[in-house]
């Protein structure tokens, strides 16, 4: 076999191993997408009967879903904001100074990373039990805060691993306190790494279904909710709704890499 042969048999195979790859990845968001466009009035709605858009409007009757979605986004956005700050300020210093069992706080930031879910979630509904700390909204959020933090630390102290420190001391030989010098040079330059924490921890905190399990109490969430209805088969409006999500989400990607696109252009 010829070398040109050759290459072409290796295009081919890797093409074709590409598009399994792909078909495995993306067959269950074609399936959510398609069977909320399903006419289908009878459990478990997996029979096809026809195309309609009926469920998106029917969506917005399911008040039960909406409710969960809206506790879901708003425990989202308040972990974010929290598990950002914390990670981004805890990255900072741990980078900066140097102090006693700085190597252990270290090791410890890995374990919320790699222990199992349902261990960090009987764990912290047992410290919540003990300390008398009703479970709902505040409990779910300080849950989500916990396992969020060591991501933004991870991302934002990747970005200081290329940082020069000399650019602070530059700053305040020009007059600037520490206050301005940390917004105005030490946040943009660790902007990249900020905003990938903070994309996680949103992910992560929507994503979550184990530890809000159990720490939820009556505050139902949008993952819990579509867990409790597998029972008796996921409805379209669920996958109305999920298939929402999915398009913001893009729409937010494209968006954000037009950005990035033009202020390379520029």
């Amino acid at each position: 076999m010829g070398r040109k042969a050759r290459l072409k048999t290796k295009s081919i195979f890797g093409k074709i191993l590409c598009s399994i790859v792909y078909l495995v990845l993306f067959m269950p968001i074609a399936v959510v997408v398609v069977n909320s466009f399903n006419a289908t009035t009878s459990k478990p709605y997996l029979t096809w009967k026809g195309f309609t858009i009926d469920w998106y409007f029917k969506l917005f009757e399911n008040e039960s879903l909406l409710a969960s979605f809206g506790n879901t986004m708003i425990i989202a956005l308040i972990t974010t904001l929290l598990a950002t700050a914390i990670g981004t300020l805890g990255a900072i210093g741990m980078y900066k100074y140097k102090f006693k069992g700085k190597s252990v706080i270290d090791g410890l930031l890995y374990i919320p990373v790699v222990i199992p879910e349902i261990v960090m979630g009987i764990s912290l509904l047992t410290v919540f039990a003990k300390v008398s700390v009703p479970r709902g909204m505040l409990t779910l959020i300080i849950a989500h805060v916990t396992f969020c933090v060591p991501y933004v630390i991870f991302n934002v102290r990747a970005r200081l691993s290329g940082y020069d420190i000399s650019i602070e001391e530059a700053s305040m030989d020009l007059g600037a306190d520490r206050i301005r010098t940390f917004f105005a040079v030490t946040l943009p330059v660790l902007k990249p790494g900020i905003t990938a924490g903070a994309l996680l921890a949103f992910t992560l905190s929507i994503d979550d279904v184990i530890i809000s399990y159990f720490v939820n109490g009556n505050t139902m969430t949008y993952p819990l909710q579509v867990m409790a209805s597998i029972k008796s088969g996921v409805a379209p409006d669920v996958n109305a709704l999920s298939t929402l999500i999915l398009v913001g989400t893009i729409l937010f990607v494209v968006l954000t890499q037009g950005n990035l696109f033009k202020k390379k252009m520029q």
